[in-house]
């Protein structure tokens, strides 16, 4: 795919740097305990990475902090050096792709042509480029026919797919993907596996339950369990650990 953008972020970072650093982060929602407790962890340059753990884990809430939609109470975030804070997140989502748990959450105009092109016009892009590039994304996910029709005709998985091409028109040098899976179909499971393996990105961190297509798509695993990440490996030694990924209550093959 052409290149509709320069990523000026990657011309000026030493290779070696983090793309994404997280020390020590606690995130608690009012009047509970902490979801999220002293979390640290680092994304490098090239780095696929699975983000695992069972229902009420805290795995979309570490996500949202990452992007800013949440603040923690403690702790530091940065992207590509770059801290976390209300006044440079207009900066950092310039180079983050982040899709919702819910596609719903993401298309909002009249037409799923309109919805992949809103971005890129938003940042100056011209509007035949934009449409081009949102045409070649439409056929990367089987959606070319539905181009002219809104999001609520669209069956679930297919807005899924429409939502992550309306990030991905954007070009970001980082992907956050929340449940990527849900509502796919194994044709559309190995598609999007395939996509995603072909994209030029920094890092992709993906947050899911479907154990089989992560082993796929990532190469390393952080297992969030009680607030904490226990287990930070390669994904695929650990999807053979049957017994660790039932203590997690991860039961494997289901």
């Amino acid at each position: 795919m052409k290149s509709l953008t320069s990523n000026p972020q990657s011309s000026i970072h030493h290779p070696h740097a983090a793309v994404v650093e997280v020390q020590n982060l606690v995130y608690t929602y009012a009047n509970q305990e902490p979801v999220l407790r002293e979390i640290s962890f680092t994304l490098q340059p090239g780095d696929r990475v699975a983000l695992m753990g069972a229902t009420g884990s805290g795995k979309s809430t570490l996500l949202e902090n990452l992007i800013g939609l949440k603040q923690p109470q403690s702790g530091k975030i940065s992207i590509n050096g770059i801290p976390v804070e209300s006044q440079t997140l207009s900066q950092i989502r310039r180079h983050i792709g982040f899709t919702f748990q819910d596609a719903n959450d993401q298309l909002f105009m009249p037409t799923i042509l309109e919805d992949i092109t809103f971005g890129p016009r938003n940042y100056g892009v011209p509007p035949a480029l934009a449409i081009d590039r949102a045409r070649e994304l439409l056929a990367d996910f089987g959606l070319e026919a539905y181009a002219n029709r809104s999001a609520h005709e669209l069956s679930g998985g297919q807005r899924r797919l429409a939502a992550l091409a309306s990030i991905l028109a954007l070009e970001p040098s980082i992907l956050i993907l929340d449940e990527p899976t849900n509502g796919l179909d194994p044709y559309w499971r190995r598609h999007l596996a395939q996509v995603l393996l072909n994209l030029p990105v920094q890092v992709m961190l993906i947050a899911s339950h479907d154990l089989n297509w992560l082993g796929k798509v990532t190469q390393r695993a952080l297992v969030l369990s009680g607030g904490r990440i226990p287990i930070d490996r390669h994904i695929q030694p650990l999807l053979q650990d049957g017994e660790t990924l039932e203590r997690l209550g991860l039961p494997v093959g289901w």
